[in-house]
């Protein structure tokens, strides 16, 4: 207990999903949360987005863990909003030691328009480096930024294989720049003393993979997929016998990156995976 005791942590996307996870996660080892998300539905995903009662959860969550919260409704691909909303809760609750860009959509639909790859782009990458940039002046010595990538970030290209709609694409190419744009910034932040970590999640449980498009693009074969339909073709991509991660296991790394346990580690690209990214290695081939 207590990793991160009287840490201030803002987290993108923390209406629910991986986003709360961490929040609950951070608080109860002791951290402060700035909550924000944007608490709309975007319009190429195929799934509903958060509300502002999942945010109000989030909140109630994190006070329940006896930590404060600041929330604010904000879209990351507003930089402005972004700086407002930082400099107001810092205000309020008195700095910045880590923040974690967590906010992401995953457009699946394969039948998509071309917006759904520039609202991937724009919100799980553009919106990524828009909240570290409106956060860097607001923080502390000794800070953490923990980038959220993806298992999809680390695979070779796949946007014109077998139907991969616009927002497939869009995700994946986000991904791999999110990736890149860390081992980047790492270099700029190190000799200030802040660390850059991202941390790239195989399948979680959340409302981006549990919907009925993600379970028509993974499963064409079948005229209504179901989620256990889907859950053997994930297994199948996993090197251990899993179909999705617990969300918990991404918030233990989140820990981890936002404790001073990692405090000279940076520029990292840590896995977490179920040997995904290793059967890969070994010539296995996803899109067969």
């Amino acid at each position: 207990m207590d990793r991160v005791l009287d840490k201030i942590v803002a987290i993108t996307g923390a209406a629910r999903g991986l986003g709360r996870s961490h929040a609950v996660r951070l608080a109860e080892e002791g951290a402060d949360i700035i909550a924000l998300d944007v608490c709309e539905e975007p319009s190429t995903t195929g799934y509903a987005g958060a509300s502002p009662s999942d945010l109000d959860e989030t909140a109630r969550l994190v006070e329940k863990a006896g930590r404060h919260v600041v929330t604010r409704q904000v879209d990351v691909r507003d930089r402005a909003a972004l700086e407002r909303a930082f400099g107001e809760a810092v205000a309020e609750l008195g700095g910045l030691d880590v923040v974690i860009p967590n906010a992401g959509i995953s457009p699946l639909d394969p039948e998509a328009p071309v917006a759904a790859f520039t609202d991937a782009v724009d919100i799980n990458l553009v919106g990524t480096i828009n909240t570290v940039h409106a956060a860097l002046p607001h923080l502390r010595e000794h800070a953490s930024v923990i980038l959220t990538g993806s298992v999809a970030g680390l695979m070779p290209r796949y946007d014109g294989a077998n139907g991969v709609g616009h927002g497939a694409a869009g995700y994946a190419v986000s991904k791999h720049m999110v990736a890149e744009y860390g081992e980047r910034l790492a270099v700029r932040l190190a000799p200030s003393g802040t660390r850059v970590n991202v941390l790239h999640p195989t399948n979680a449980p959340t409302e981006l993979l549990k919907n009925p498009t993600a379970y028509r693009n993974f499963r064409r074969d079948l005229e209504n997929p179901t989620a256990e339909d889907v859950e053997q073709v994930f297994q199948y991509l996993h090197g251990m016998p899993i179909a999705y991660l617990d969300m918990a296991d991404v918030s233990h790394a989140v820990v981890f990156f936002a404790s001073d346990e990692s405090r000279y580690i940076t520029g990292a690209q840590l896995k977490i995976d179920a040997g995904l990214i290793g059967k890969l290695d070994a010539g296995f081939n996803p899109m067969a």
